[in-house]
């Protein structure tokens, strides 16, 4: 398919309905308001299209953006393509996109370390976005991790914390010795505070959830 093709299919298959919910989300215009159903079928029918990917986050377009992250080739997604996308970066929705892509990428896996030390929220979402899709990945430097998500999450910016606590529930799931240090670390944290904007969004209790993923565990 040609990036023409590609997105005037995603027009047609976009909805006003969808638009409205994404740009709650803050997804921002231009867009066409793809489901995530209908975004997952177009990537099956792709399959991984690297060059195409890269046309369709020259677009400028938020659906033909999120479909990028799912057909490009992680093997061939070098630190200069994630530092040319992660630059544009404006809304979780495609933050978090993004970093599915770069946490199946060992450029995204090596750069997340300096991602999370930026003062841009979007940059330093996707480097603990990463952390929390593949924690396992960052063994050697997990204690240290927790230590920073202790010390700073509750200075960093909105989005960045919903990311830290996610990064820590990970961890915690993990198993132990992890599972002890990352409940001890959230309950020194407390309550993270976010702000969902008009949406149904909540931040877990990070406690909770790695004691209810233990006993799932058995």
């Amino acid at each position: 398919m040609t990036v023409e093709q590609t997105l005037a299919e995603l027009e047609a298959l976009g909805t006003e309905q969808n638009r409205k919910v994404y740009q709650r989300h803050g997804a921002k215009p231009p867009l066409f308001g793809v489901s995530y159903g209908n975004l997952d079928k177009l990537r099956k029918r792709i399959k991984r299209d690297h060059a195409l990917a890269q046309q369709l986050w020259a677009s400028g377009n938020h659906d033909g953006r999120v479909l990028a992250t799912k057909i490009a080739e992680p093997a061939q997604t070098d630190a200069a393509l994630l530092e040319s996308w992660i630059e544009d970066l404006d809304n979780y929705v495609l933050t978090d996109a993004f970093a599915q892509l770069a946490a199946a990428s060992k450029a995204g896996r090596e750069r997340a370390a300096t991602w999370i030390d930026s003062a841009d929220e979007w940059t330093s979402s996707a480097g603990w976005t990463v952390v929390a899709i593949r924690p396992h990945a960052f063994e050697d430097q997990l204690g240290t991790l927790i230590r920073r998500v202790v010390n700073s999450i509750h200075a960093a910016p909105n989005r960045t914390r919903h990311a830290m606590n996610n990064a820590l529930i990970a961890i915690g799931i993990l198993g132990d010795p992890w599972s002890e240090k990352a409940m001890e670390a959230a309950t020194r944290i407390g309550k993270v505070e976010v702000d969902h904007g008009e949406t149904g969004c909540v931040t877990p209790d990070a406690v909770a959830y790695i004691r209810k993923s233990r006993k799932r565990k058995g």
